[in-house]
């Protein structure tokens, strides 16, 4: 049998959770086809890699990006997948490009993810020839794709295309009949298509940018039980999954989307929820959390929650950062955030300063952000003095002023060339650890292609093989490195039923190498790069290419020691995958 790589000497798993072992790796058509404890003939192969002392492992598996416009111009996606990430999932929180025009996308994604609005309407009415989910397919397979695909459809970029984005998120509209039947065959359509599920969201702190209808909610927050109830009809019947983010102001709501993966004498409805995690401002929450999951599952629903298995550090630069959309007054600065001069004013206000104050100084009800500026580092400012104090220590220093004047101080003073850090959650690494070892919770949740100047999470799943490692190594462990890259790789593919997650004969040769002497601190740290798609912005990444020495998709190697190879961006690696379809294998195969 000949080969077009070979991958030698390295310690192989399979992404099932069994027991490792030092095997050869034989790859031809882009698929597995030898796994041997034997060296294998490398007579007529061009490619041979020598990877003693490393681990081979499955692709990772990226279950919540926000790549779906970075995908139309920049298809390579190689800031996930020099971290051996080559599956991702795009049209993650309700949000999608398949139906909606330029216009709405600018006002769907922009302020909500972070991205900038005018490179978000460029891209979709530039590249834009779809029209249906099939087409959607077609135009990203004729991209020079770096990873895979799988898509979620959104639920507000349906309801936006079908009902207008301004009946869409009017609270006394809703569907006609016509418009209700309408949002069930496009999601019909989406799931023979082979889309994953669909996406929603009813969170009430993501807004809209724009002007029509700028800082209402995303559409899918005005959707009514009955509309929500028939679309989730077609996901039971077809076994797919409900993505969904609750209301975290309400706890009905999050107990209401837990408990609706029930089937109660129908099929379960397959929901991930957003998201598991040890919130500092609510530090009870996370204990019931993986208990709720248990239960609803062992009732017979199919329930799991999204986890960042990392600390979940954010940077802003001034009060840009949509933690600031969860409270009144973080919200309407956020809504002037294009009129710089008027939000200014606001900022100097003494009645607004007494209305932040006021939601600063709530430390009650269900929220996101801790809302505590001493635990918050100032970490770039033109004024040296401040850089590396906390706003509350710098309230201190200027004559004892309440730390949300001493930030709003500095915010007037500097705009956006003040920047600083917080982490917000998943700061305990106790559990950080019981997470990671949760049934009813996934490992994701970064966030990929969005944020990009307030977090890189990249990396995500070499810092839970790292935390894994170490306590192996240092005789405490709490899972194994199988079970880690199990949770990371095959168990994702296998709930959301895509040809991903596993190097066994006769899968997608979709694989990294990872070096694991270099699990180190250098995974927690992040450099920025630029964006050409959106004008040269800088954004946030992670760099360990010492930690991964190779990466490939289908077969052919897109990552070696750090670098793109030529194929990057030349030629299409990854495909789309369709939910419950698996690529067939060459015929001939050896173990």
């Amino acid at each position: 049998m000949s080969f077009d790589t070979v991958i030698s000497n390295g310690r192989w798993f399979d992404g099932t959770g069994a027991a490792s072992a030092i095997r050869d790796i034989g790859i031809r058509d882009g698929h597995i086809v030898a796994v041997s404890a034997q060296p294998l003939d490398v007579t007529g192969c061009d490619h041979v890699i020598d990877a003693d002392g490393k681990w081979v492992l499955p692709g990772m598996v990226d279950i919540h990006t926000h790549y779906d416009i970075e995908v139309l111009g920049a298809p390579s996606l190689s800031e996930s997948l020099r971290h051996g990430v080559t599956t991702v999932l795009v049209g993650s929180c309700s949000l999608s490009t398949v139906h909606v025009d330029g216009q709405d996308a600018g006002d769907l994604f922009s302020r909500v993810e972070a991205i900038p609005r005018d490179h978000v309407i460029s891209a979709v009415d530039r590249h834009k020839t779809w029209s249906n989910c099939e087409e959607y397919i077609t135009a990203l397979e004729e991209r020079p794709l770096g990873p895979n695909i799988a898509a979620f459809l959104g639920h507000s970029d349906m309801r936006a295309a079908v009902m207008g984005l301004d009946r869409a998120t009017r609270h006394e509209v809703r569907p006609t009949k016509a418009e209700q039947i309408l949002m069930e065959q496009l999601l019909g359509e989406a799931l023979r298509a082979g889309f994953v599920g669909m996406s929603s969201q009813q969170l009430l702190f993501d807004k809209l940018d724009g002007d029509t209808c700028r800082s209402r909610t995303l559409p899918s927050t005005y959707a009514k039980p009955r509309e929500l109830r028939r679309l989730k009809a077609l996901l039971r019947r077809s076994g797919r999954v409900l993505q969904a983010g609750p209301d975290i102001q309400n706890p009905l709501n999050i107990v209401s989307q837990a408990a609706q993966s029930l089937g109660l004498l129908r099929r379960p409805l397959k929901t991930s929820l957003l998201s598991a995690a040890d919130i500092k401002a609510n530090p009870w929450l996370i204990a019931t959390m993986g208990p709720a999951a248990r239960i609803v599952n062992k009732l017979g629903g199919n329930f799991r929650w999204q986890h960042l298995p990392v600390p979940f550090e954010v940077y802003a630069d001034g009060i840009d950062l949509v933690i600031f959309e969860e409270f009144g007054s973080g919200a309407a600065a956020m809504h002037l955030k294009e009129q710089v001069a008027q939000r200014n004013e606001l900022l100097r206000d003494e009645s607004y300063r007494r209305w932040f104050r006021k939601d600063y100084d709530n430390k009650y009800g269900l929220r996101v952000w801790h809302r505590d500026f001493f635990d918050a580092e100032i970490v770039a400012c033109p004024d040296p003095s401040v850089i590396g104090n906390s706003f509350g220590q710098v309230g201190i220093d200027r004559g004892g002023l309440h730390p949300v004047d001493a930030f709003l101080d500095l915010v007037v003073e500097h705009g956006t060339e003040l920047r600083w850090r917080t982490t917000i959650s998943n700061h305990r690494p106790e559990v950080l650890k019981r997470m990671a070892r949760d049934t009813g919770v996934q490992m994701g949740f970064s966030d990929a292609g969005a944020h990009l100047r307030n977090m890189a999470f990249y990396n995500f799943g070499l810092r839970l093989l790292r935390h894994v490692h170490d306590a192996n190594r240092a005789g405490a462990p709490f899972m194994s490195v199988e079970q880690a890259v199990h949770r990371l790789t095959g168990e994702l593919a296998d709930w959301y039923q895509i040809d991903a997650g596993h190097l066994r004969i006769g899968d997608r040769a979709d694989l990294m190498i990872v070096d694991p002497a270099h699990l180190d601190d250098s995974l927690d740290s992040y450099s920025e790069d630029t964006v050409e798609q959106y004008g040269g912005m800088s954004r946030m990444v992670n760099r360990n290419d010492d930690t991964v020495s190779a990466v490939f998709v289908g077969g052919q190697a897109v990552f070696l020691n750090g670098q793109p190879t030529e194929v990057l961006g030349s030629r299409r690696t990854g495909s789309f995958l369709r939910a419950n379809t698996a690529t067939p294998a060459p015929a001939e195969a050896r173990v």
